[in-house]
């Protein structure tokens, strides 16, 4: 299947991409990992792309086409890959319809990841951060440390990053809506979208997700 995940931030879609492309055995693309391995690899997009985020840039649209048309051009993707963060908005969705017309394919779903938006808030910016480090994770309601303000497995003093803010979480939600939503209505009018609640746990929400898309599959 060619599949395009999207939803608000703090909807799971890492978590959810990753158990899915799994799932389906197909790879999960995700534009961050597509701008890391091109700038590490300094590949021409790479070096291109990090010459824009080093001015303080927005990477432009026809570099981030050129990376993610690259790599599902790679042979684990010929049964179908999973797109996470791609496209972020109408021109790029259109990029992306042409790019898979060329070569004579189409996508199978839109995945939308439905999330309130006072649970989104409530998701990212009751996150806490270990100081030591980065991977021990804590949350002021859905994963309290034993001891406020203390890491469990190291002790580490836990922080919020500016960026998990309230005030930076909602800018980050107004820009969702106004660069990222109108991708939705985009693929509604093509019959592409299948929508779920994001609410709950990771498991119920995979196998929610992996239930809609074999009725879409099958609808075909």
């Amino acid at each position: 299947m060619r599949i395009v995940l999207v939803g608000p931030p703090g909807a799971g879609k890492g978590t959810q991409a990753a158990f899915l492309a799994k799932n389906l055995s197909i790879p999960h693309i995700s534009t961050g990992d597509l701008f890391r391995a091109n700038i590490s690899q300094q590949t021409e997009l790479g070096k291109l792309a990090k010459s824009y985020m080093d001015a303080g840039n927005l990477v432009p649209d026809e570099v981030t086409i050129g990376m993610a048309k690259d790599r599902m051009e790679k042979p684990d993707a010929e049964n179908g890959f999973l797109l996470d963060g791609f496209p972020r908005n109408v021109s790029q969705a259109e990029a992306l319809d042409e790019m898979l017309q060329s070569e004579g394919m189409t996508l199978d779903a839109v995945l939308d990841l439905e999330v309130p938006e006072e649970e989104v808030v409530k998701r990212i910016a009751g996150r806490r951060i270990c100081r030591n480090d980065s991977a021990h994770v804590f949350h002021v309601t859905y994963k309290k440390p034993q001891a406020d303000g203390v890491c469990d497995l190291c002790g580490g003093e836990l922080y919020q990053r500016d960026d998990d803010s309230e005030e930076t979480v909602r800018t980050r939600l107004e820009v969702y809506h106004t660069q990222t939503e109108p991708i939705i209505d985009y693929y509604k009018a093509q019959g592409l979208v299948v929508t779920i609640s994001a609410l709950g746990k990771v498991d119920e929400v995979t196998e929610r997700a992996m239930d809609a898309l074999k009725s879409e599959d099958g609808a075909k």
